[in-house]
């Protein structure tokens, strides 16, 4: 019944614009289905690595920025007299762009801070994405800093002979979403079931043990964060042309904490935590916005995570697997029986 599970959930979740008519209810499945992608992608480094990255936000801001200049074009003076000129390309190209630059990003970053782990890790990390952050702010030139990168073409999808559409509304970058998401959770379930996900698992479980046996860390680590970071840069290129503006305040360390929370509260280390976090988190604050103060709605956000991680230290997921995991009888245990000779 559990290997249903997955596909029931895609079905419930490709019938919501059918019976959903409210806009923003809508938006806020769509910007809540594009953090859980982000969430899911760090899961694969948090929870089946070890690995904490406070600045996984870097990656799903890379994303979003490479798409979006990939699909407005640019014109920059790299050095005096020598203009890099770019002519816009379609939405499709950034998308595969964006995602492919992010994940040679987690390639270098991956590269130059798994020498490290612990403390020094999350340092490296969080001090990548306040440099890409600060290249954002200052190269004014290429991004318009501060002023944001501004209409930002929608996605277009299509085949030559057959005819295109341009994803201008909510129900088309839902499903949208809904695609790029399930294709994510399979490529990540492929991943952790497979032997690379083993080994991953026991460099997270007892890292020396692993390496006695011959699992290389620094090759497995590695591929963890190339493949986070470029489901991370897929991502944050949906979410660039879905709003069709970013800034600088793509790369906030707020967006990170969001990742963590969805990851933490939902359960690390499994496939669905992610998921369900993402899905909890992101309906308190519609469910709050009508009732509560926009002050009293951080403190009843907070207070929530909180009673979660005091109820539920592992999450969400595994606890609903422990209560509904079916129970095994102990085996009675048979007294000894006295000997021939004891008589």
């Amino acid at each position: 019944m559990r290997r249903f599970v997955p596909a029931l959930l895609v079905a419930l979740l490709a019938s919501v614009p059918l019976w959903l008519s409210d806009p923003y209810i809508l938006n806020a499945f769509i910007t809540t289905g594009v953090f859980t992608i982000a969430a899911m992608s760090l899961n694969l480094l948090l929870g089946y690595t070890g690995q904490l990255s406070l600045g996984h936000v870097a990656f799903f801001g890379i994303g979003a920025y490479v798409s979006a200049l990939t699909s407005l074009g640019f014109d920059v003076e790299l050095f005096e007299g020598f203009h890099v000129v770019h002519d816009p390309w379609p939405v499709v190209y950034g998308f595969i762009l964006g995602t492919v630059f992010a994940g040679l990003c987690g390639y270098l970053v991956g590269k130059l801070s798994f020498r490290v782990r612990g403390a020094y890790f999350v340092i490296v990390t969080i001090s990548f994405a306040e440099v890409v952050r600060l290249v954002a702010l200052n190269w004014v030139e290429l991004t318009q800093g501060p002023l944001a990168l501004t209409n930002i073409p929608p996605f277009t999808l299509g085949l030559p002979g057959l005819g295109y559409a341009t994803l201008y509304g909510k129900i088309g970058n839902y499903y949208l979403v809904l695609v790029v998401g399930v294709i994510a959770y399979v490529v990540i379930k492929h991943l952790v079931q497979s032997h690379i996900g083993r080994a991953m698992i026991a460099l997270k479980e007892n890292e020396s043990l692993a390496v006695s046996v011959g699992i290389n860390v620094t090759r497995y680590l590695v591929l963890a964060a190339v493949v986070s970071a470029a489901i991370a840069g897929a991502s944050g290129s949906l979410y660039a042309h879905y709003l069709r503006i970013i800034d600088p305040d793509i790369f906030l360390f707020l967006y990170t904490v969001t990742m963590v929370i969805m990851v933490i509260t939902g359960g690390k280390g499994t496939l669905a935590g992610p998921v369900v976090g993402g899905a909890i988190f992101g309906a308190i604050p519609v469910i709050v916005r009508s009732f509560a103060a926009p002050e009293v709605q951080w403190i009843l956000y907070g207070a929530f995570m909180m009673v979660i991680i005091f109820v539920l230290p592992h999450g969400i997921v595994p606890a609903l697997e422990r209560w509904f995991a079916p129970t095994t009888p102990k085996p009675e245990r048979i007294a000894p029986q006295p000997s021939a000779s004891a008589e």
